[in-house]
């Protein structure tokens, strides 16, 4: 059964399509003849066994699927001959049975698998990305499933600790003002007084009260202490997202910069690549796609290489570098001092209780600049003209991000230290969430309209008035966009524990909309590069500049800012971090015998000196991170170049064994002409 025949099984073909059989030569192949007669004993000998061990012979059999279908199809016995054989006792029908159980529970598995896979928006479309457009617009989305992953990280524990066990016991009930629809907008209205925000929490113990007459008065379930479950739900989170994060920047590290260098890559990529599984004609045009754009990248990079640039281009190119980098600049300064001017101006002219939209103006406002300074710094980067793509990129992002954190500190230091002065009678938690969720969900609103409108009108304008190709995908704009986003949800986690689900929302529609526009409006870059490193770029400025900055507003307000007197779970403390005091004081009281609760306490909480050791500790591994991955890339080098040295080492041996053979032929041949000489030189003389 090892031969392979050149001809096809007659099998799986119906009567009515089998071709003739005189086009197969039976007659004149006695070979095809021995193989259908050894063929009719294999299933003669396969029908005498069970259905568990046919398979379990069929699988170690060293046959294609076609011809394995055919015999298991040809072994089976009907049912006809099955009842004819009860007398063989019931361990065939239980072992069929039991076999048919597992078959069916494998089938279910593999369905519910493949349902889970196709749940997921980015099944087929990242390597369609991939394939079309290059690793440098891929990147995009691979961040924003990254932050898709962080969010859920993030949604978890708050839903589970806060969320549900204040749905669950609910306080006292209030008038609830009737849904509009502007609330989907400003966040207000009947969303005020629900477990979207910091006001509805209780600063109780939350418990079930007995119900039986005869119960004592402390019985009852275990009670739960709000206040403190807040506060530490909220810094675990944060701490859980910060060991992630670090550990993703560190892994992503060590994966993009371990190999210095891309010799070698380009034979890989022609020889290695191909994946010979796939039979399907969609998937394999895919696949070529891919392994096309990869090749035109890694010739880029190598092209790129190998142009130097002369002194006089360089000394031009850095000078008008530095003046774009002072209008940029100037930019990003003038658009934070009108969102300061501006948030100056609605404090001192607020909207008033009935007209909810007015809130909505400073979102507006920042929405805009946030969305028009970007194409300003588009438009300065084509007078740059720079060489590297990669290059330009990291530019851009440098300046979008410079933009966004700057917006992001002005807004920071208009909520916690001018709203606070002046909602001290109300409940400034409360606002500052739906600021923030106003600010999240414009942000979404504008990142859809640019995405529908403003690529679509430019790409027509590209097209028919300009007579040019698409445009080209933004990376740098659209990446500062989502770390914008994220930095909004982590700053809004204390004042809205469900602002990470509504980020979630956002960013699952975002990755059809963002597909949709791309496949549509945007072209492949003009000029493919690698981007190795982007994925790095993307997680460290995530860590960085955002997860830090929003870690250190979030502690201003923990240990700086006092919580509202009318609302949520830190009502009738000075700071909220003192919820940890007052409940450590319950503790002792109730158990004078654990003196290490007010040192765990003290030491984790009260005092700043861990705070101060758990990032000395996170910078120390990522330093020793970067120092262990230098050092694989230094011993990377070097074995390269001890492979180079003895494939030299190689060829000198060859070549000195080439001369060996070469010289012991010729004295071999020298040797055997002087022996058929002297033969030679008598007979001449006897003529």
């Amino acid at each position: 059964m090892r031969r392979r025949s050149s001809r096809p099984p007659l099998g799986p073909v119906m009567c009515s399509a089998r071709p003739s059989l005189r086009l197969y030569d039976l007659e004149l192949d006695p070979a095809a003849l021995q193989e259908e007669e050894k063929r009719s004993l294999l299933v003669k000998e396969l029908q005498g066994l069970s259905a568990a061990q046919r398979d379990h012979m069929l699988r170690g059999m060293p046959l294609s699927l076609q011809e394995k279908r055919f015999l298991r199809e040809k072994s089976r016995i009907p049912r006809g001959k099955q009842r004819g054989q009860q007398g063989c006792g019931r361990v065939f029908y239980c072992s069929r049975l039991r076999y048919t159980c597992a078959l069916a529970l494998h089938s279910l598995g593999l369905a519910l698998l493949t349902r889970l896979h196709a749940l997921k928006p980015w099944r087929y479309a990242l390597k369609q990305i991939g394939g079309l457009f290059g690793s440098s617009v891929l990147s995009y989305f691979l961040f924003l499933k990254t932050l898709l992953a962080f969010n859920a990280l993030l949604l978890l524990p708050l839903v589970a600790f806060l969320v549900a066990v204040q749905a669950a016991f609910p306080p006292e009930a209030h008038p609830v003002p009737r849904c509009t629809g502007l609330e989907l907008l400003t966040g207000g209205g009947c969303f005020t007084h629900t477990v979207m925000y910091y006001g509805y929490y209780r600063n109780t113990m939350l418990n079930t009260p007995c119900s039986s007459p005869q119960c004592s008065p402390g019985a009852g379930s275990l009670p739960y202490n709000m206040p403190v479950a807040y506060l530490f739900t909220v810094g675990a989170t944060f701490f859980i997202t910060c060991i992630t994060l670090v550990y993703s920047m560190s892994h992503s590290f060590g994966e993009s910069y371990r190999v210095g260098s891309t010799k070698g890559v380009h034979a890989i990529t022609v020889f290695c690549s191909w994946d010979y599984k796939v039979t399907q004609k969609w998937a394999s045009r895919l696949q070529r796609d891919n392994i096309r754009t990869q090749l035109k990248e890694l010739l880029a990079e190598w092209r790129l290489r190998r142009s130097p640039q002369s002194v006089c281009g360089r000394l031009r190119q850095v000078t008008v570098l530095a003046l774009v980098w002072l209008l940029c600049l100037g930019v990003a300064l003038g658009c934070a001092v009108a969102v300061l001017t501006f948030s100056e101006v609605t404090i001192q002219s607020p909207a008033a209780a009935g007209r909810e939209a007015g809130l909505l103006v400073l979102p507006v406002v920042v929405c805009l600049l946030n969305l028009a300074a970007p194409y300003l710094f588009r438009g300065l980067a084509t007078l740059e003209q720079h060489d590297s793509p990669v290059l330009e990129v990291y530019l851009a992002v440098c300046r979008n991000l410079i933009l966004k954190m700057a917006i992001l500190g002005v807004l920071c230091y208009h909520w916690l230290g001018r709203r606070v002065a002046t909602l001290q009678d109300q409940c400034w938690e409360d606002f500052v969430g739906q600021e923030l969720y106003r600010f999240l969900v414009m942000d979404f609103i504008f990142a859809l309209l640019d995405s529908l409108f403003g690529e679509l009108v430019w790409r027509l304008i590209s097209e028919r008035r300009l007579r040019r190709r698409k445009p080209e995908f933004d990376i740098a704009r659209n990446v500062l966009d989502l770390i914008y986003g994220q930095t909004l949800t982590w700053l809004g986690v204390l004042f809205s524990p469900l602002l990470p689900a509504v980020q979630i929302l956002r960013l699952l529609i975002l990755f059809q909309v963002k597909k949709a526009s791309l496949m549509a409006n945007c072209q492949a870059p003009r000029r493919p590069w690698l981007a190795s490193h982007m994925s790095t770029v993307f997680l460290t400025l995530l860590c960085f500049p955002a997860f830090l900055g929003a870690a250190i507003f979030l502690c201003y307000a923990v240990w700086q800012v006092k919580p509202s007197d009318t609302c949520g779970p830190f009502r009738s403390l000075d700071r909220m971090y003192e919820a940890g005091t007052v409940w450590k004081r319950h503790l002792e009281q109730g158990s004078p015998g654990a003196p290490w609760l007010s040192w765990l306490h003290w030491y984790l909480v009260e005092n700043t000196f861990f705070l101060f050791l758990v990032s000395a500790l996170l910078l120390a591994v990522i330093y020793l991170n970067i120092q262990v991955v230098k050092g694989q890339r230094k011993v990377i080098c070097l074995l390269k170049e001890q492979i180079r040295n003895e494939g030299e080492d190689k060829i000198f041996l060859i070549n000195r064994l080439h001369s060996v053979y070469e010289r012991k032929e010729r004295s071999r041949a020298g040797r055997a002409a002087e022996v058929a000489t002297p033969a030679l030189v008598p007979d001449a003389g006897d003529k």
